[in-house]
Order: C-alpha cells, then structure tokens, then sequence
C-alpha cells in the first residue's frame, strides 16, 4: 500500500479589519479614545449642520461646532451615567458662564488677555480638587478661550450661548445614548483584585507555617505570593496612569483612593513577614490573626464590588480580627512575663525581643487590614446615601464633607514648591500673553494662536520645544493633506460635508493611538474643512494655522524658558525631601504622643493631628509632581523602578506614624515614672528622624546620601531592660510593656526601609536628576531650626 503525503496550504490572512482591530485595542485598550471620537464624529457634524444651514447663522454655528468638541471629544467623565450626565450639565453650565465673561472682556486686548490669565489660573487649579475638574480643563479653558479671542459686544452673547447650548444637549444625549461606555472605576476593580489576592496569600502562609514542609506546600505559597504580587503592581501602574490624581469629590471615591495606600503597604508588610523557612514550631495566635485579616479582606473585596449589599459581614469579620488581636496580646503579655522566670536563654533582652516579633508582625497586619476595612465601609456608606444626603454634601460618620475636602486639598498645594501650583501659574502667564501677543499683531484667528499656547505647553523649556516641533511638524502635514484636497475638491462643499466626519474620528484617535504630532495634523485637517464650509478660502487656511501654532508655539518656549525651566526633576527632589522630612517629624511626634500616654510624670500630651495633616499634604503634592515627572517627555536618566521606590518609600514612614497613633489612641495614663522608657525611645526616634532628614537634603541639595543605620542590638536590649526597670512583668503594666516594645518595632520597621532607599537615591543623586542648585533646603532646615529652638 502506498503512502499519500497531507500539504498543509497556506495559513489563512488576518483580515485587514481584524488586523486593525488588534492594532486599535493594543494603543487604545477600552476603546475610550474609539468611544469619543465616534461620538464627535456623529454630534458636530449634525449640530453644525443644523445651525449653518437650517438656522443659518454662522456665530451660532462656530460656537455649536466648536462646543461640540470641547464636550464631546476634549473630556470623558468617569463614573455611572447619573455622575456623567451631572457632570456634564455643570460643564455646559459653566462654559456658558465662561462664554459671558470672555465675551464682555473681548474688546479690549489688554482687558482680554488680564482675563484669560485670572480664569486660567483657577481653572487650572482647580484640578487638584477632583479628577473630573482635572479632566474638564482643556473644555472650560476652550470655552473661554474662543469667545474672548473673537472680539464681540454683548449683544452676541445669545447667540454664542445658543450654540454652546445646542452642542451641551447634544452632549448630553452623546454620553447617555450614543455607545455609553460602562460604569468602572479602574482603581476600585483593581484594588478588589489586590484585596482577594492579598487574602489568598495570607491563608497559604497560614497553611504553610502550621502544616507540614512538603514541595507541594511551597509550591502553593510561591504561586500565592507571585499572584499578589502581580496584582498590586497593576495596581500601581492604574494609580499611576493618568497625569493627575484620579479621585473625585465624592465621598466614596476618596475613600476608595486610600485604599491603594494602605493596599501597597499591607503587601510590603506581607512580605516582610512572608517565611522563608519553614518554621520549627508557629506562633498559633498570630497565624489566628493572619486568618482573620484575610477574612477581612474578602469581605472587603465584596463589599466594594457590591456596595449595596449588607455591610455586617465585613464588620464582623474586622470585629473578629480585633477579638484575635486582643487574645495575641493577652498571650504575648503573658509570654513577656513568663520569660523573665524561665530559662535563662530566653531571658536574654534580645531573645525577649526575638520572640515578640512574630506578635508585632501580626499587629502591624491588623492595623492596616483594620485600616482597609474602614475605608472600604466608608465607600459602601457612603453610596448607599439618599439623593437629598448626596445634594447637600452629608458626608457618613467618619469623612469630612466636600466642603472639607475642598479647603483640605486646595490648601496643600498652595504652597511654593508645589507643581500643580507652578503648571497653573504657567497656564495662566502663557494663555494670557498669547491672547495679548495674537490681538496686538492682528492675526486672522487669534484663537488658533492661544489653542496652540494651550496645546504645546509643558513643564520645562525642553519638553515644551520638543512639543513645539511636534506640533508644527503635524500641523505642516495636516495643511498639506488638507489643502491638497481642497486643490483637487475645489468649492464643492458637499465632498467637504461628507469627509468631516472622517477626519473627526481622525482627529478623535490619532493623540491616543498614534502621537502627539498626528493629533495636530488631524486636528488641523479639521479645521481646514470646518473653514472651508463656512468661508471657502482654499488651502490658506492651513497655512494660516501654520503661523498661528508657530506663533502659539514661540509663546509656550518663552513661557516654559522664564517659569520654572528645569522641569518636574528637580521639583520631584524637593517633594520627596518635603514629604520624608514631614513624615519623619510626625513619626516623631507619634511616638512621643505614645510614650506620654503610658507615663504619668508629666501633662498628657496632644496627639499630633496636625502633623498628619501636614504628612498627608506632603504625600499628595509628591504623588502629583510624581505624576508629572512620568508624563514629562524626554529620556529620565534614572530607571523607573528607582525613582517609584523612592516615592513609594514615604507611604512607609507616614503609615508607621499612623500604626503607632492607633496603637496608643485607647491607652490612658499607666502609674508610675517612665523616665527609661521615654529615653530609649526618643533616643531612637532621634536617630531616625535626624537620618530621614539628611536623606532628604541629599535628594533636594545634591549631597552625599547617608548610609542605612545599622541595626543595633544594644539599643534593643536597653528597651528591653527599660521596659522591666519602668513597667514590671505583670498585670496592666507588662501590657503597656508590650505596646513599647511593638512602637519600638515600628520604628525598626522605618529603620529597615532605609536600606531600599539608598542605592536609588545615590543614583539619582549622582545623574542630579532631582537636585536644584540653591539653597532652598538649607533655608528650609534653618526656618525649622528656629521654630523648633
């Protein structure tokens, strides 16, 4: 019988659409650049229609087209359709505000440009508040931009007002009808990830301690650790993924926010705690306490996915897990006065020390678990208001109202070094002088010029003349391909009526899909079929725009050149030495809230809440400049990775502070004099404090970065021997013993992440990527100096 050889033939094409889908979904992942762009592509074309041919009055029609864009394709609210719509409304209110003001102040250019920069800059501003006011800049400073760039008398606000109104109903219908993109919150659906995963990995460190050393066993808690792992880094990178701080002023998305913090930290906690060995003989009270976090985190992770369902199950779980805490240190009490009578090997300070940190460990867990299961109670409480309670700002039981919120955030970046405070200014001085600049050399649309201002301004005089050239080389080549068609289109309006759309949806995807540059050049093949419509002038027009964003572009260069040239670098330097010098002097200020609430030699001292608030502060304006530092074009001469431990490394010591603040808050005063116990703990928090504060001078001046301070087991042995000598061995005073030697462990803690630290601030040091060359630090520490003297 003979043998028959099978060929396979040729493998089967990708179909080209299928191909561009591929393409599209890897740059645009949601399809939120997609969503939009078809939305624009549906709604101006109509609305200007409407109004240019069938109203027939081209101030209206300018107006509708360009409102369109500016709501439409230029902002995407987050959140259900109610906020969207919300929202929404209250930007086609405001621009219609915005459309009054510019109107009245176009006149006059010296007027007009006063007054694009005093709306530029609370607009701006404004974004530090809430995400979605970061997200609807670009469309209130349009709104503002184009009616005090075309000069017109009051009686041309009705008109420009019905335009803008047109296109915000039809915006409002776009977002509601118009493939409305689905209620999520990318920091939320991650942090549930994290919360099950954080939980999975707990219970196998659980199952791997108490159970027996098999491969299978390791294997087990290896996957766990790797998934948890993966989660909280994409985490971080959603956190991280816009240019500004994505949270809202609703009460539920700031809590949900806080989260990440806390989420970040638990892990670090993890896997500080994660064995390495499999122990001779587990703690069982601590591994209680472990299985009751995860518990905790499950039921945490529900109640955010589901915000609405009964909250009792997460509420017993987190009071399940402080029975567990209390029974850890009842049993770590009596194990601390136990050792002092029993063998002489474990009466040795540092044995006594060695054996209550698996206690601390577990303590150090609840606390955060604790943490993240109040703030996942808070978002649920806080989405289960009435509609009344959500109207008049009625926050639930535990967060401050919006009002708060407002003053609070507002009042943080108010503040010298601050980079949103700095880009703001920078808005308002470039935007203003470009509306000066375009009135006083008579260009023929001199919002163009502004528009370009806008669009090319950056945080450094490089960035922005990099963005320069991308601008003028997209706007080249979108005059070329758009006076090309006008060439071969002639006046046939009809053609240009039916590319419109297209080059919309062009203008919608490219910024997101392919570069900054095709941007431009489609938004200016745009522009060159809108002008074309309403007054055929043939290929000028792009030419026109040539000049303008040229013109625009030499603005921005000036701008960026005059105002705080270097950049977010060195603004990052100053950021992470303000945020770990505040955070070290309320870490201080912590412990020695603690230490006075257990001795009763002296006045029961405050605890430092305004020192929190400061730390806090520290730590958003660091996470905005850390924001801009990503987003800043050029190449950074530190990796990534580096710089994100270094700003990741503040959470560390604030959250410490926090742990220590709650481990004292219940305590009242213990009898007797603690005179060796405050001197050993100030001792080491001198130490860390004095060591946080030369770290941060070397990140902001350029100067040598201390080493990580060694452990020091004499340090730890006169804690000990304080704790015996002040507190006893017994009863409510070896408690309080206890409760010393766990905030001398949280200071070990913020000890031991000074060796993460050090390496990537020495590379950084030595690129001077985050340095400045003034003196601003040492003025700084001798301000400091004196209030402290």
């Amino acid at each position: 019988m003979g043998t028959s050889t099978l060929t396979a033939g040729p493998e089967p094409s990708i179909r080209p659409w299928a191909a561009a889908l591929v393409w599209l979904r890897d740059r645009d992942p949601d399809l939120v650049a997609l969503r939009r762009a078809v939305r624009t592509a549906i709604v101006m074309p109509a609305m200007f229609a409407l109004v240019d041919k069938v109203i027939a009055n081209p101030a209206m029609a300018t107006f509708a087209a360009f409102g369109s864009i500016a709501m439409v394709l230029l902002v995407d609210f987050p959140g259900s359709i109610r906020e969207r719509v919300t929202a929404q409304a209250a930007l086609v209110v405001c621009g219609g505000v915005m459309i009054c003001v510019g109107t009245l102040a176009s006149r006059t250019p010296w007027v007009a440009a006063v007054a694009m920069g005093l709306v530029a800059f609370p607009v701006a501003f404004a974004g530090v508040i809430s995400s979605v006011l970061a997200g609807a800049t670009t469309s209130l400073l349009l709104s503002f931009i184009l009616p005090v760039c075309l000069p017109g008398s009051a009686s041309a606000i009705p008109d420009r007002l019905a335009g803008w109104g047109l296109a915000g109903v039809a915006s409002l219908v776009a977002i509601a009808v118009l493939w409305p993109a689905p209620p999520h919150n990318p920091i939320r659906a991650a942090a549930i990830r994290v919360c099950r995963e954080l939980a999975a990995r707990l219970r196998a460190e659980v199952a791997y301690v108490v159970g027996p050393d098999t491969p299978e066993a390791h294997a087990t808690l290896t996957t766990a650790i790797a998934a948890a792992q993966s989660e909280v880094g994409a985490l971080h990178r959603v956190f991280y993924a816009t240019p500004y701080r994505p949270t809202r002023l609703t009460v539920d998305a700031r809590a949900v926010v806080r989260l990440v913090d806390e989420l970040r930290w638990l892990n670090a906690i993890v896997l500080r705690a994660s064995p390495t060995v499999h122990p001779a003989h587990a703690n069982p009270r601590a591994c209680e306490v472990k299985k009751a976090a995860a518990e905790v985190l499950e039921r945490a992770a529900e109640l955010l996915a589901a915000p609405r369902r009964d909250r009792a199950p997460l509420e017993h779980a987190a009071r399940v897990l402080r029975d567990r805490l209390r029974e850890l240190e009842r049993a770590t009490t009596e194990s601390l006065a136990a050792s002092a009578d029993g063998d002489p090997a474990q009466r040795s300070p540092a044995a006594r020390v060695s054996g209550l940190s698996p206690s601390f460990r577990a303590q150090e867990l609840s606390f955060v678990v604790g943490e993240v299961a109040a703030n996942t109670i808070y978002a649920a409480a806080a989405e289960r208001r009435s509609a009344i309670d959500r109207l008049l700002g009625r926050p639930p039981v535990g967060l401050s109202g919006t009002l708060s919120a407002v003053h609070e955030r507002a009042g943080a970046y108010l503040e010298r070094n601050s980079t949103w405070l700095h880009n703001s200014l920078r808005a308002a001085v470039g935007l203003g002088l470009a509306v000066l600049v375009a009135d006083l050399s008579s260009v023929q649309h001199a919002f163009w010029v502004v528009l370009g201002t806008l669009s090319v301004l950056r945080s450094n005089a490089l960035s922005t003349g990099q963005t320069v050239i991308q601008a003028l080389l997209g706007t080249v080549a979108g005059f070329v391909v758009g006076g090309a068609l006008v060439v071969l289109i002639g006046t046939d309006t009809t053609v240009l009526w039916i590319l419109l759309p297209f080059a919309l949806l062009l203008a919608g995807l490219a910024p997101a899909t392919v570069s900054f540059a095709a941007g431009q050049a489609a938004f200016t093949l745009v522009l060159v079929i809108l002008f074309n419509i309403i007054a055929p002038a043939g290929w000028s027009v792009g030419l026109v725009r040539v000049g303008d964003i040229a013109l625009g572009g030499a603005v921005s260069l000036a701008v960026g050149a005059l105002f705080w040239p270097r950049g977010a670098g060195s603004l990052l330097g100053r950021a992470l030495a303000q945020a770990y010098s505040d955070s070290a002097r309320y870490l201080s200020e912590a412990v020695a809230y603690g230490v006075g609430r257990c001795d009763a030699s002296g006045p029961a001292p405050g605890a430092p809440r305004e020192l929190a608030l400061q730390a806090a502060a520290a730590a958003r304006r660091l996470d905005d400049t850390y924001r801009g530092y990503l987003a800043e074009r050029g190449a950074k001469p530190v990796p990534l990775s580096q710089v994100t431990t270094l700003v990741t490394g503040v959470a560390g010591v604030r959250l410490a502070a926090d742990a220590v603040l709650d481990l004292w808050d219940d305590d009242g005063h213990g009898g007797g004099d603690r005179a060796g116990v405050r001197r050993e703990l100030q001792y080491v928090t001198a130490r860390l404090t004095s060591w946080y504060d030369q770290f941060a001078a070397s990140l902001a001046a350029s100067t040598t970065v201390p080493d990580a301070l060694a452990a020091d087991p004499v340090v730890d042995e006169r804690l000990v021997e304080a704790v015996e000598r002040d507190l006893g061995d017994d009863g409510p005073a070896a408690a309080i013993g206890v409760r010393v030697i766990w905030t001398g462990d949280h200071l070990d803690a913020v000890r031991r992440l000074q060796e993460a630290l050090v390496d990537p601030a020495r590379e950084a040091v030595a690129e001077r990527a985050l340095s400045v060359d003034d003196m601003w630090w040492l003025r700084r520490r001798a301000r400091r100096a004196e209030v402290v003297g």
